[in-house]
């Protein structure tokens, strides 16, 4: 018998091109890291977990990076709950880039209230010889940006990676105002 499912939520990954999102998405639902073809338009993934004893869907988007594909996440990301967003350590312009991104996440959103919890994600620090980014500038970026935390990560080695989804997770449902999912049962 099939426990019942407590709550649905759509989570975004996105980030500019090549910083290495599907492969960190491709790890935490296999396990296994490899490296990945450029992702065209959008990639869609669904993992279910318990948290606190509840059963969570997480509807995993992952959203193509490349510029000619940006036209496509402001009518994807409508119904979203939360989101990932993943620059590479070794490239500074992938974390410059976050201002675009959030423009194009929270165009809808009028306060801050009404904006969807973001985790800032440092991809690649197995790559920590060719860092380009000091790990303090992107907590500075996350807090300076409202976003809900800051983690690095490394898809190859798995560091951090069920953390992150744990966290932005834990961040949805804080949000969506969901102390005990449990309460009703």
């Amino acid at each position: 018998m099939s426990r019942r499912l407590d709550a649905v939520f759509k989570l975004c990954v996105f980030g500019d091109g090549g910083v290495g999102k599907t492969t960190l998405v491709n790890k935490y639902l296999t396990g296994i890291f490899k490296d990945t073809a450029m992702t065209i338009g959008i990639d869609f993934h669904i993992k279910t977990l318990e948290v606190d004893g509840s059963q969570i869907r997480l509807q995993i988007w992952d959203f193509a990076g490349e510029e000619r594909f940006r036209f496509l996440l402001p009518s994807y990301i409508v119904g979203a709950s939360g989101g990932i967003f993943m620059y590479d350590i070794t490239r500074s312009s992938s974390l410059r880039n976050l201002t675009n991104w959030l423009e194009a996440i929270n165009n809808k959103a009028s306060t801050i209230e009404e904006q969807i919890p973001i985790l800032l994600v440092g991809g690649k620090i197995d790559l920590e010889e060719n860092r380009a980014v000091d790990m303090e500038l992107g907590a500075e970026t996350a807090k300076q940006s409202n976003l809900c935390g800051f983690l690095e990560c490394s898809a190859k080695t798995g560091y951090n990676v069920e953390e992150i989804f744990e966290t932005i997770t834990q961040q949805i449902i804080k949000k969506a105002e969901i102390s005990d999912l449990n309460s009703d049962l």
